[in-house]
């Protein structure tokens, strides 16, 4: 299937590890110019040349924070000077926390808080006047089945993910008049270098591998019985960017083997 990307640019935050790395691939696959972001430069430069050696298209990796209101207004200039707007927005950079509410401190709460939602408020004030101008565009937010499904070792993540998804729908619903489609991914058990970090940790307590232990929690909670692949979840990213979506305006789609307990 034609997914009619071919010269679209899309920017991905998070990019150069994990679901934002497959995500920026699958768009190259189909002919879309990128902009990366990520903290870790060295990583990121060396992804950037890799997709643009692969995938035969152009790619720019800007070094940013996006906790950070200065980092995000340098990667909205850089994207317009050097592409003239953007056409695809990919809120994916995150990362999960652990502790109770009772401990955690409010510098805590406050860091999340600038990591997964005002990093999305910010980005959309800066990018969605560039593409009123390109006549409309596409804003896509990695969330987490945790916005529905809470963990209860990670409090702080659930409630800010939860705002993600709220912040999600009401944006798509200010700014489809101008042609911008806006919706949220709740993916469920992916294999990311996150979850195989904290494998490596808490399989130690228990005396089994990383990997029995990977196996145990997707047998327990996902009916498919095993992790999605960054690149299984980034094919239905890329589905929803395209203008075969069109109609898919406003909504939240969980993409979790099965794991959501309820009717959604």
């Amino acid at each position: 299937m034609d997914l009619q990307l071919k010269g679209k640019v899309a920017l991905v935050t998070g990019a150069s590890v994990g679901i934002g790395l497959a995500v920026a691939e699958g768009l190259a696959r189909e002919g879309a110019s990128l902009v990366l972001c990520a903290r870790n430069e060295e990583r990121l430069a060396r992804e950037c040349a890799r997709i643009a050696r692969e995938q035969g298209t152009r790619v720019l990796g800007v070094r940013a924070d996006v906790s950070r209101t200065d980092d995000l207004a340098g990667l909205a200039a850089r994207a317009e000077r050097e592409f003239g707007g953007i056409d695809i927005l990919v809120n994916n950079a995150g990362t999960g926390s652990a502790e109770t509410i009772m401990e955690a401190a409010d510098e805590k709460w406050q860091s999340f808080w600038d990591l997964h939602v005002m990093a999305a408020v910010r980005l959309a004030r800066l990018v969605v006047p560039s593409m009123r101008k390109r006549g409309g565009g596409v804003i896509i937010h990695n969330a987490s089945i945790c916005a529905r499904q809470p963990l209860w070792y990670e409090p702080i993540y659930n409630t800010t993910k939860a705002a993600l998804v709220m912040f999600s729908k009401c944006l798509a619903n200010e700014v489809i008049k101008d042609n911008i489609r806006v919706n949220t991914i709740n993916p469920g058990l992916v294999m990311t270098p996150d979850w195989r970090k904290s494998a490596a940790i808490l399989s130690k307590d228990q005396g089994i591998t990383p990997d029995e232990y990977l196996d145990r929690i997707a047998k327990e909670n996902a009916p498919i019985g095993r992790f999605a692949s960054p690149e299984e979840l980034a094919r239905f990213f890329v589905f929803l960017c395209s203008p075969c979506a069109s109609y898919c305006v406003g909504s939240t789609y969980y993409v979790d083997g099965g794991w959501l307990r309820v009717v959604e």
